[in-house]
């Protein structure tokens, strides 16, 4: 016999009025529709009305009600249907998917005054496919020729299966252990589908503070001086400092660490603390990558400044003995530490809306926005 497909449960949330009625008379098809395009799962769709926001509100705060309701729930993806249009970087969009916090947003007076139903019922759709695939475009899983897209269909099938058994492992003790573990497939894909390797570039304020701070560093003699006494070791503690000072800027300025609701139903309550932790630890470990990328870009950067710019007799006359390439990464790995430090005052400055759209990687669904 195989393996009896997993459950995986959408929420479809519709502001009250014509949103609702909408999602209402959609259901029906939706998740026969889902089964038919990802077969690698039963699918159910949940229905609730709420406006989450009050007025127009940005991105990150629809995104962030959105996953509210989902933990509420007890749902593995959500979908909102808002009569409120989205819009980033000033550029209105018909919407938006984020694939780790596994919820889309989607503007319903976007989509025209023609033929609404049936747009929103292949935007909705396709919203899912995004949110399952993680990546920029829709995907689909059934099964088809040898087209090659084997192992990517493979591995969509797999994530299907962890998304719905997120809710049914009882786990006791170890929770986070356990968690990240048992759907360590689930956390890469989420943090691929993050890009972290692209947040120091998003975050130009803290960039420009990094480079800024870098260069008056290495015109000061002082340290010079203080990069060939501190040693190794020390010199160690300082990069990871840096980089854990920034780590938590970001963290802690832009509210990116999630708590679980409380909740009544046990189900509901494994369900959700799963979802948390699984959603932090991606939340953590793409502040470290990313963080970690801008530190080595500065390093070499660093290195490359004191090989052109300091003069080597100037520098061994400063530091009172021969110097060579060693004194020189020493001294460039010392800079790029308190460029990153001058990094962390810069992410202080960012928006929490500009430091959540950059760790979390905000998709548009650019066939719907054309």
């Amino acid at each position: 016999m195989g393996e009896e497909p997993a459950t995986v449960v959408v929420g479809l949330i519709a502001s009250p009025g014509p949103a609702a009625e909408m999602a209402e008379a959609l259901v029906g098809g939706l998740a026969r529709q889902m089964g038919e395009r990802l077969p690698g799962a039963r699918w159910s769709v949940r229905v609730v009305a709420d406006r989450l926001v009050g007025g127009p509100a940005p991105l990150h705060e629809l995104v962030a009600r959105t996953r509210r309701r989902l933990l509420d729930g007890g749902w593995q993806l959500a979908v909102f249907l808002t009569d409120l249009p989205l819009q980033t970087a000033r550029r209105p969009v018909v919407a938006h998917a984020s694939s780790a916090h596994g919820v889309a947003v989607l503007s319903l007076p976007a989509l025209g005054a023609v033929g609404v139903e049936r747009r929103a019922d292949e935007a909705i759709v396709r919203l899912v496919a995004v949110l399952v695939g993680g990546g920029d475009a829709p995907v689909d899983v059934k099964p088809s020729g040898d087209d090659g897209g084997g192992k990517h269909r493979d591995a969509l099938l797999r994530r299907l299966r962890e998304l719905g058994t997120v809710a049914g492992d009882d786990r006791g003790a170890g929770l986070v252990t356990g968690v990240i573990t048992g759907n360590l497939r689930l956390l890469i894909g989420m943090l691929r589908a993050n890009r972290p390797w692209r947040l120091a570039v998003e975050l130009s304020r803290a960039l420009v503070a990094a480079v800024a701070a870098g260069v008056f560093a290495l015109v000061t003699n002082d340290i010079w001086l203080l990069a060939d006494n501190l040693g190794w070791l020390r010199q160690t503690l300082v990069g990871a400092g840096s980089v854990l000072a920034v780590v938590l800027t970001l963290l802690l300025g832009a509210d990116l660490w999630e708590r679980a609701p409380p909740q009544r139903d046990p189900e509901v309550v494994r369900a959700t603390r799963e979802q948390v932790v699984l959603l932090n630890a991606v939340t953590v470990t793409t502040l470290v990558i990313g963080v970690l990328a801008l530190y080595c870009a500065l390093f070499v950067l660093s290195l490359v400044s004191v090989l052109l710019l300091v003069p080597p007799g100037l520098h061994a006359a400063a530091l009172d003995h021969p110097t060579g390439f060693s004194d020189q990464v020493e001294l460039a790995w010392l800079v790029s530490a308190l460029a990153t430090l001058g990094g962390a005052l810069g992410a202080g400055l960012e928006s929490d809306e500009t430091v959540r759209e950059a760790a979390y990687a905000y998709q548009p669904d650019r066939s719907l926005t054309g």
